[in-house]
């Protein structure tokens, strides 16, 4: 049987005595850190990691909850484990992640022969879990007898992260989860359900695992939160005013976190996953700003260019408090390029509240848009209100707000021809032979003409080429 996987780590020389797993990654870069922490933890515990499915003796899978289509694909692939199931019964099969979360006791329901559902907040303790499945099987007459079902969705716990004796096998190009959870109430978003409220983790903490991932291999690091840019928020202030000269109110910010991180060696750049205006401060763009191993860009989700469709959602900001976070970084950093997700057909939009949404996509000119039709979740305030955009509106509104981003972003591009741009070197291009792929320090990708030990390093790119999507050019001597 052949499962689908966003990312692959095989453990190295292991012994092919031990149970193995493999873990099956859906969704959003935070998953895809989880599924690594995971993969460490099982590592640490005597199992070893497989890339292939048939010869698993745990196949877990870490979901995505945002869409509907998301948790129906898990589904799918839990049936195709039915029958492998039957023919062996001693296979441990697990549901972790958002969808774990949510739905919890439905998917024992609709897929009898899972063992174990883990929340967001548990997954540290999963190899304890499998251990405890494996231990209670029985034998009777020859016949494996199936264990209880674990259920472990607390979400008071904290993620515990301790890698320094584990081995980083996240490559060039690694993730770093700054904090869990969100404390906002966005009608539409399913994530504070499933990820719980906010948990930041101390700077020092941060910055001890970043080192342990730069002596990995890691010299691109993103910095995860659901609004990273509330990082600290939910930090106790110092007792007496503010001795270490941190950010608001004496926490903790992202700035102080950026600062720190700027002086870590071997790091060449810090990337930012994802904003929230309300969170846009002075202190952060002067961080932006000074720190030249932060990136020129920041994702920063709209959503909506109508304040009535704002209001609806509940995302705490008007268009013209965007404009003015958007103005205060572009006075500190004013070559910073900016990008921002964005929901059509939400319920009460109207021709003009979409018409809106066109404007401020070519007022800001985003580089870079993610357009999502509007879809509703259970278990979300917005799956009350009537959805009363018709489908095919949805789609037309959608492939309208996809064209505009289109010209919009090929305007940004096409700026850049005739023009040098820093560029750090990723991967090989799987398309042309002899290219390399990689990002502008403003996020923008590029391909370049140049030989494999150019990856992982810095260099300086002349663009001859661009396109809605990216930019091409070659090595500046």
């Amino acid at each position: 049987m052949s499962l689908p996987r966003v990312q692959s780590r095989a453990s190295r020389d292991a012994d092919p005595a031990q149970p193995a797993v493999h873990l099956v990654t859906f969704g959003c870069q935070m998953n895809k850190y989880d599924s690594l922490l995971v993969e460490g933890r099982f590592e640490s515990r005597g199992y070893r990691i497989t890339e292939s499915a048939e010869e698993a003796d745990v196949i877990l899978f870490n979901t995505c909850s945002v869409r509907d289509h998301a948790e129906e694909r898990v589904y799918s692939w839990l049936g195709d484990l039915k029958k492998r199931k039957s023919e062996r019964p001693d296979l441990v099969v697990g549901v972790l992640g958002c969808m774990a979360q949510r739905a919890q006791d439905e998917i024992f329901g609709r897929a009898s022969h899972v063992d174990l559902v883990c929340g967001t907040r548990q997954i540290a303790q999963l190899p304890e879990m499998v251990d405890r499945i494996r231990e209670q099987r029985g034998d009777f007459e020859g016949q494996k007898i199936p264990a209880r079902r674990l259920l472990e969705v607390d979400m008071r716990a904290e993620v515990a992260v301790e890698r320094e004796d584990e081995t980083y096998t996240g490559g060039l190009c690694g993730y770093l989860a700054v904090m869990r959870g969100c404390d906002l109430n966005c009608t539409f978003c399913i994530v504070p359900t499933v990820r719980g409220r906010v948990q930041s983790r101390p700077i020092e903490d941060l910055v001890t695992e970043a080192r342990w991932m730069v002596r990995g291999g890691a010299r691109v690091i993103t910095l995860l939160g659901q609004t990273v840019n509330s990082y600290g928020e939910d930090m106790a202030k110092p007792a007496a005013g503010d001795p270490l000269g941190l950010g608001r109110q004496g926490r903790p910010g992202l700035a102080d976190l950026l600062r720190s991180l700027q002086e870590v060696d071997g790091l060449e750049r810090i990337r930012l996953v994802t904003l929230h205006p309300a969170y846009v401060t002075q202190a952060l763009a002067e961080a932006i700003r000074d720190c030249d191993k932060v990136d020129r860009f920041l994702p920063l989700p709209v959503q909506s260019g109508s304040d009535g469709v704002l209001r609806r959602m509940k995302r705490g900001y008007t268009t013209d408090l965007y404009r003015r976070r958007v103005d205060l970084l572009r006075r500190e950093v004013p070559d910073i390029e900016l990008g921002s997700d964005w929901i059509v057909g939400f319920p009460g939009e109207t021709d003009e509240d979409f018409a809106l949404s066109l404007d401020l996509l070519q007022e800001i000119g985003f580089v870079q848009n993610y357009v999502f039709k509007y879809d509703p979740r259970p278990g979300t305030a917005a799956h009350g209100l009537e959805d009363d955009v018709p489908v095919a509106a949805k789609k037309e509104r959608n492939q309208a707000l996809l064209a505009k981003a289109e010209q919009v972003a090929l305007g940004r591009m096409e700026a850049w021809i005739g023009r040098e741009a820093q560029a750090f070197l990723e991967s090989p291009s799987p398309r042309q032979a002899g290219s390399l792929r990689g990002h502008t320090i403003h996020n923008l990708p590029v391909s370049l003409v140049g030989g494999e030990g150019l990856l992982g390093s810095s260099v300086r790119a002349r663009i001859q080429d661009a396109s809605a999507f990216g930019l091409s050019g070659v090595l500046v001597p």
